[in-house]
């Protein structure tokens, strides 16, 4: 996978590198704030609107990360359970 080296990749488009750099930098708003060279790029790329799905997108699959991190969560470990609900009987 070419995504840990997006900077150096030729094959991303202008507005999937804002992307990258706009996820990474609010991942990482821990560190201080978004820089501004980093906001003025995904501003040129994207309307408010679309920053901000960008934004929420980013958020929730942090928190998703997190709660995994946190239970110590195994990838591919997860199985459904079948369901014990009864079926639904139509009245005849």
């Amino acid at each position: 996978m070419r995504l840990n080296a997006w900077r150096e990749a030729p094959f991303y488009s202008d507005p999937e590198r804002a992307a990258l750099a706009w996820a990474e930098a609010v991942t990482l708003v821990t560190e201080g704030h978004v820089r501004d060279a980093v906001y003025e790029q995904a501003r040129s790329q994207f309307t408010e609107e679309e920053l901000l799905n960008l934004t929420l997108a980013v958020v929730t699959i942090n928190g998703w990360n997190r709660l995994s991190i946190a239970f110590r969560s195994v990838p591919g470990a997860y199985q459904p359970q079948p369901s014990r609900a009864e079926p639904t009987r139509l009245a005849a």
